[in-house]
């Protein structure tokens, strides 16, 4: 089964904002089995729109729509689609009352007809409840393909795409089954590690898929199969990864289902039944964000101390100021100092801390930009490790973060 994704806004394509509605349907399609074969952002445009839906149902069974369903004029969506479809606006009774509820109780300023208006959909068009917000999503059957349309708000439309759209997908098509699984290996570039996997990425089969996926000081190898039957699918599939693995057994780190560390690491943090704080320096609490991000994060994660600034540490972290004199801010004794007061403060039973040079001067450290120090503290003790992470600030904070959270994983799986 074929999907393609279209997006309208001016607003995308001038930069205004980024696009990251298609990368979030794309993730969820393939995880029901649905291949994406192309995404497409047109502008507020009648012709190019129109055209972008006549391509699009050329190819592919289900088109998904975002963007372009708000009350003003240039909002044009609705319109456009009552017009691909031979169709007219008529008021959803439903959907208005939905409008009225939202204002009366969440909305201060005053309804208006503007705002009524958007209970005006196509006569042909099924309505998908979205529960935070005035436009509906809507599901329309054309010649070749469904055509679905859903509301640009990220939080809006991820909402209603889990609770109303999934459902209907998984009714209403047959699709194939679709498995994937990811390795992730440190020391050893892409093309490298495809020179010594070349044999048996050469004997894979044709519904089995390798992909490489370098970001930050890693590669993830991701392998993926698609078929009728579950049980097979998984026994070939693991058969497959274990002849990798032992091809890269140097190299390998983790495994993970296709989904963020951070989202990994929660899941452990949780099934262990362990406690996490942070003292975060230059990340300037991008370890907290990134782990607060998920849903389920308070179970397990005490919080985070920016010490950002060195008499922060010497003050309320409490690291001895002879000790930064002596070592300096960034260097393995500071790390391990911060690490351990952290785990004391926030009563965890793990804690992680950052110091470094991200640039591009070095402020209170001597140490060149890109050295930084990672450190844990635990029940069974203290330890830091260096790294040397380039000379690109944003470059530096973020693989730090990757780091921090892959020595975490490798601590807490000894639990």
């Amino acid at each position: 089964m074929v999907a393609e994704i279209i997006t309208i806004g001016d607003e995308i394509l001038i930069g205004q904002i980024i696009d990251t509605n298609s990368a979030y349907i794309a993730s969820e399609l393939q995880k029901l089995g649905v291949a994406v074969y192309q995404i497409t952002s047109v502008q507020d445009d009648r012709e190019h729109i129109l055209k972008a839906l006549r391509d699009a149902e050329s190819r592919a069974q289900l088109v998904l729509i975002t963007g372009g369903l708000g009350p003003t004029k240039d909002d044009i969506t609705k319109h456009t689609l009552t017009e691909y479809f031979e169709d007219q606006l008529v008021e959803n009774q439903e959907v208005l009352q939905h409008i009225e509820f939202l204002f009366e109780k969440y909305i201060s300023t005053p309804i208006s007809d503007l705002n009524r208006r958007q209970a005006m959909v196509p006569s042909k068009a099924r309505i998908l409840h979205n529960a935070h917000g005035t436009a509906p999503g809507m599901w329309i059957k054309g010649k070749a393909a469904v055509f679905v349309s859903l509301p640009g708000v990220p939080f809006e439309m991820k909402q209603l795409f889990q609770d109303q759209l999934v459902p209907k997908i998984i009714t209403e098509f047959t699709r194939p089954v679709l498995l994937h699984k990811t390795l992730i290996t440190y020391g050893l570039g892409e093309s490298a590690i495809a020179e010594r996997i070349a044999h048996w990425e050469d004997s894979l089969p044709v519904h089995m898929k390798l992909a490489y996926l370098p970001n930050l000081g890693k590669v993830r190898l991701r392998v993926s199969i698609r078929g009728t039957d579950p049980e097979a699918l998984q026994d070939e599939l693991q058969q497959r990864l274990g002849e990798l693995k032992m091809l890269i057994s140097d190299i390998l780190f983790a495994e993970e289902d296709g989904e963020p560390l951070e989202v990994t690491l929660g899941k452990l943090f949780r099934a262990k039944g362990k406690s996490l704080a942070a003292a975060e320096s230059f990340t300037g609490g991008k370890i907290a964000a990134q782990l607060t991000a998920v849903p389920g994060a308070s179970q397990y994660f005490r919080g985070s101390l920016v010490s950002y600034a060195t008499s922060v540490k010497s003050g309320l972290l409490g690291v001895s100021q002879a000790l930064i004199k002596e070592h300096s801010v960034v260097s393995e004794a500071v790390a391990c100092a911060m690490a351990a007061n952290a785990r004391k403060l926030m009563h965890s039973d793990i804690a992680v801390a950052t110091t470094g040079n991200a640039g591009p001067t070095k402020g209170d450290s001597k140490s060149p930009i890109g050295t930084v120090y990672i450190a844990l503290a635990t029940e069974n003790g203290v330890f830091a490790e260096k790294f040397t992470m380039g000379n690109h600030r944003e470059r530096i904070v973020q693989k730090s973060v990757h780091k921090a959270f892959e020595l975490l994983q490798k601590e807490i799986l000894k639990y």
